[in-house]
């Protein structure tokens, strides 16, 4: 529901009502083609906000090209609802859908539980008159430059000044806008996404051009996520790029050029001022401008930045049962997190709704499937603009018109998006106007969309596997976005092949498979045990397997989190609900043997306290956390006053008076990571440093604490408690790569102490620190058995040995490998609360399976023809799924495939000597006429006659 405020709420959990307000829209979306004619013919232009007011839009109009409905709407600056003057929308409309008779209208639904996913806002710097935002005019923020570089921006993807429409040559970020700051109007908190995001900036104005100068001004960089130390260093290593930490000014703009000047100062040349083209400020994230209406409306508390408080043993709910918080609305957040929290908050949804589960649902009725088999091919090719992603590159109209001449082609279309509701809708209803028996989507890459193109064809009467897609977008517009011409040729190319292939498409047939409702959980630990009550919760068995004796994991070490959470009372609750739970079965000491099945139906060979066991299971989840590196450095293990981090707060938490007592501290971050063997960021060290010292700090005030960083990542709302130690009189001592500190063993007076020696880049002197104590921050290393249990569940690894997930952004909790979840720090170092966000994630997910009575598998598979294979064993050899084996038959013995197993890869295809396995939809007919047409014979003559 679109245009759609909450306007009131009312009840508890489980019986909520809520009163929704929806405003006129003034088109009737039924009626409206989205032709653009009315926008086309309105008078009316004014700033468009989706592009930041950087471009003109007019009263009526689509907010944006991937707007869901694809459907226009008039706003207030309309001439005939302010002064009833304008009426030529409705002139023009051929559709009739214009309606200005429309009012707002009210709607009262009922509910039993409510997520709040509110979302946030980009940080306003016209707070702050310093930043020159409005004053200066090629200052712009990071949003604005967003749409600078998006094909559908103000300058279809052009990068250019407001001042006098050209191309900066040299442009300037700086960092921590609205962020890290105590001034007015500004937050405290760190936005935890401008570093990265401002480096995927980068990257993308080099692709546009490579001869611009890029320049970061920045504080800390806080590159914590999964390969975004990488990710920086692939931004800091361009040519023509310079990260300079410094705090800088906006000088002046410059009267002729209108460049602006800004003032920094570096440790080797003091204060310079240097000239921009253009200034992009890398602009912080603030909690919705309403925040506070919206927390009366649903009677919910906010924390002092505005966002919802976390309760800390579950961030995903609120004060109030039955209200849920997911993505950036628990605090600043990045994408993996905010896909997460929601799918967290559907489980905790599903908890409270379980006994609902399945009554509300209607089963989806397709219409029957019309045998086109016989028939010669009738193929509609629809063409899609993607925006301007595809559009400003390749001329489309002239592609279609290519592929009208194309053999079996009968009808051909452009679309503006292919994907959107309203044209997946038109390609069905063209299928069946037409008589079309095939189709051909000429548009982006099948990995994300080709089943809902498929799904079009379903809902025309037409087997699915008669739809094929074109990829003119990531292998044409986007990597020829500067040759033009030469790209329409490829994208006539692609469609040509891509229709010749779709001649030879034969239908296939998917199979439905039964799904075992249990689930097995792979780690007793924080994430393990939230993830499996989750799952009981909703009424499916759960086989947790622990290798340990005792569930808690590494969770059993903490003894409080930064925001000051009881770690121990919380697992004490946890093990015990655990327990109780007569849902969840628990296996202690236990090692897996073996893993075989498939998604919905997996057989798992256990062995735990000296007993072997098979369990049966439909879903799996992999959540066998991490370890403590044990440091080579720092005199760890030879000198008993040197701890690492969680061993101090160990000692802490036990009085150790060795600590408690002791007249100095120095703590070391980044041990054991961050370096070449290690090229990751273990996140969570800067914070559990601070928490140590805080600590300290309470109980022995007047203890000497210092802190050695390189960057300190207290991303999030963590910053305030870095705030808090540097205020209670921790010392934070920065150092470079290279700058490592050095500790020694010395004695003074008899007594033993610790001299630790690092050089100080901003006083430009080796400092000398002698302490009683040092701890280090060692890194967070995959689980020891992490590439056995991967080999058993046949997942994937990452380059640093966590566990691979299936979309580092829109699938943070799932695998390649159907049926088979992660959460928890086997997949990268978290947070006590990201931990438990990430746990009740993939417990949502698991439910999204075992919540059906079966799975669908592909079609898309290989057969082995038995009169034609050997037994020679090749494709048993390759196949990574397991998906073939030796069968016993009348011929002898022969390879056989199961298809509920195989993935379609082809490797075993491609290996058979005697061409005995058939890859189905992929079949040597279809690939080799999809080759054939890429260039014709005497095309193929001509070069070799010119050759030689």
């Amino acid at each position: 529901m679109t245009f759609t405020e909450v306007d009131g709420v009312e009840g508890d959990a489980g019986d909520f009502k809520v009163v929704l307000k929806t405003r006129p829209r003034y088109i009737t979306e039924d009626k409206c083609t989205g032709c653009g004619t009315c926008v086309e013919y309105c008078p009316v232009s004014y700033p468009d906000k989706f592009n930041q007011g950087i471009s003109q839009n007019k009263a009526v109009h689509v907010y944006f090209s991937q707007a869901i409905p694809l459907v226009a709407y008039i706003d207030e600056s309309c001439l005939y609802l302010k002064e009833k003057k304008c009426d030529i929308c409705r002139g023009v409309c051929q559709a009739d859908a214009i309606d200005f008779r429309q009012r707002p209208k009210k709607t009262e639904i009922n509910v039993g539980a409510i997520i709040l996913a509110v979302g946030i806002e980009p940080f306003d710097p016209r707070v702050n008159d310093e930043y020159g935002y409005g004053r200066f005019a090629n200052v712009v923020t990071s949003m604005d430059y967003e749409r600078l570089l998006s094909s559908t921006g103000p300058y279809e993807g052009q990068v250019l000044r407001h001042s006098d429409k050209k191309h900066p040559k040299k442009i300037a970020w700086i960092q921590c806008v609205g962020s890290r700051r105590m001034t007015p109007g500004e937050n405290s908190y760190c936005s935890g996404v401008c570093c990265t995001y401002t480096q995927k900036q980068v990257i993308l104005t080099k692709d546009h051009d490579a001869t611009v100068e890029c320049t970061v001004f920045h504080n800390d960089i806080r590159a914590f996520g999964k390969d975004f130390e990488r990710y920086f260093q692939r931004a800091e290593n361009l040519p023509g790029t310079r990260f300079i930490r410094s705090y800088v000014s906006l000088d002046r703009e410059l009267p002729e050029s209108k460049n602006v000047v800004i003032r920094y100062s570096t440790f080797a040349d003091g204060v310079k001022e240097e000239a921009f083209d253009m200034v992009v400020l890398a602009v912080g994230l603030n909690p919705p401008a309403q925040v506070k209406e919206l927390a009366a409306k649903f009677q919910i508390e906010l924390n002092h930045h505005g966002f919802s408080p976390s309760s800390g043993v579950n961030p995903v709910a609120t004060n109030r049962p039955g209200i849920f918080v997911s993505g950036a609305f628990q605090g600043p957040t990045d994408i993996p997190e905010s896909v997460f929290t929601a799918s967290g908050a559907g489980s905790q949804c599903g908890e409270l709704l379980d006994y609902r589960r399945g009554k509300l649902t209607r089963e989806r009725v397709y219409p029957e499937e019309r045998d086109v088999s016989g028939e010669e091919p009738r193929i509609g090719v629809f063409v899609c603009h993607c925006g301007a992603n595809i559009s400003s590159v390749v001329n489309v109209p002239e592609t279609v018109a290519y592929a009208l001449t194309l053999p079996g082609v009968v009808y051909a279309k452009q679309q503006l998006f292919s994907c959107a509701t309203n044209s997946a809708r038109e390609i069905t209803d063209l299928a069946r106007e037409k008589g079309l028996n095939r189709v051909v989507i000429a548009a982006c890459s099948p990995r994300t969309l080709e089943p809902l193109f498929r799904d079009t064809l379903r809902e025309a009467g037409l087997n699915q596997y008669y739809c094929d897609m074109a990829n003119i977008r990531e292998h044409c517009s986007w990597v020829h976005a500067k040759q033009k011409d030469e790209a329409t040729a490829k994208a006539r190319d692609i469609v040509r092949m891509s229709v010749a292939r779709t001649r030879h498409l034969e239908p296939l047939q998917e199979f439905d498979l039964a799904v075992n409702k249990a689930a097995l959980v792979v780690g007793g630990g924080l994430a393990g045990m939230t993830c499996a009550l989750s799952i009981a919760a909703q009424g499916h068995p759960v086989y947790l397997v622990e290798k340990e004796k005792e569930l808690g994991g590494v969770a059993r070490r903490l003894a409080r989190t930064l925001e000051g959470l009881d770690v121990q009372s919380h697992l004490r609750d946890l093990i015990r609900r655990v327990y109780q739970n007569p849902l969840i079965q628990i296996s202690h000491e236990a090692r897996i043997l073996s893993v075989t099945g498939y998604v919905g139906n997996f057989i798992t060979t256990i062995k735990s306290e000296g007993r072997v066991k098979a369990v049966e299971h439909g879903a799996s989840v992999l959540a066998i956390g991490a370890q403590e590196y044990q440091p080579q450095e720092y005199l760890y293990g030879e000198n008993d006053q040197v701890f690492t981090h969680l061993e101090l707060g160990e000692a802490i938490a036990r009085g150790d008076e060795r600590v408690t007592q002791a007249a100095s501290l120095v703590l070391i971050q980044c041990v054991g990571c961050r370096n070449e063997e290690r090229n990751y960021c273990s996140r969570v060290c800067c914070s559990h440093a601070l928490k140590n010292a805080l600590h300290l700090k309470e109980l022995n005030p007047e203890m000497a604490i210092y802190i050695i960083f390189r960057d300190m990542r207290s991303y999030g709302l963590r910053e305030d408690f870095y705030r808090e130690a540097a205020e209670r009189g921790v010392m934070f001592i920065r150092y470079e790569p290279g700058g490592e500190p050095l500790v020694e063993a010395v004695s003074e007076g008899g007594a033993s102490r610790l001299r630790v020696t690092v050089p100080d880049p901003v006083l430009g002197k080796c400092l000398e620190l002698d302490v009683d104590v040092v701890s280090l921050a060692a890194a967070v290393l995959p689980a020891a058995d992490t590439k056995e249990i991967a080999g058993l569940f046949k997942v994937t690894l990452s380059p640093d040995n966590f566990f691979k997930e299936a979309h580092v952004k829109l699938k943070p909790v799932e695998f390649a490998a159907d049926g088979v979840y992660l959460c928890g720090t086997a997949h990268y170092p978290k947070h006590f609360q990201e931990t438990i966000n990430q746990a009740y994630g993939a417990a949502g997910r698991v439910l999204t399976l075992l919540a059906n009575d079966t799975v669908t598998a592909s079609g898309s598979v290989c057969e082995v023809r038995e009169d034609d294979c050997v037994s020679c064993g090749a494709c048993i050899t390759a196949c990574t799924y397991d998906a073939i084996t030796f069968v016993e038959t009348l011929k002898g013995r022969k390879a056989r495939v199961n298809p509920v197993l195989c993935k379609g890869d082809g490797l075993c295809n491609a290996k058979c000597p005697t061409h005995a396995i058939v890859l189905k939809h992929f079949t040597d007919q279809e690939i080799i006429s999809q080759i054939d047409a890429a260039i014709s014979r005497d095309e193929i003559m001509q070069q070799i006659a010119a050759a030689i």
